[in-house]
């Protein structure tokens, strides 16, 4: 594997790969290495995101079949219009 040595990286650049290191718990240079296959679409493995986890089964029933039928007007082909 190769090695490759970064100079001048600007700090908010910096602040960004820290902090993405710090969330997924990897060193500096694997987030670096994983930026830099995700920009390249070399990505192997989707990425796993946990950012609206806090918001899983917080409807009651009753809002969830409220949430599904404004879903449902929604999805009908009106024939005049696509017809």
């Amino acid at each position: 594997m190769t090695t490759i040595t970064l100079r001048n990286i600007p700090l908010g650049l910096q602040k960004v790969i820290e902090q993405r290191a710090q969330t997924a718990g990897l060193s500096f240079s694997r987030t670096v290495i994983r930026m830099l296959e995700e920009a390249a679409g070399q990505n192997a493995t989707p990425t796993l995101h946990h950012d609206l986890d806090h918001l899983a089964g917080t409807w009651t029933a009753e809002e969830a079949a409220g949430f599904d039928a404004a879903l449902a007007a929604q999805r009908k082909v009106d024939p005049e219009i696509w017809g």
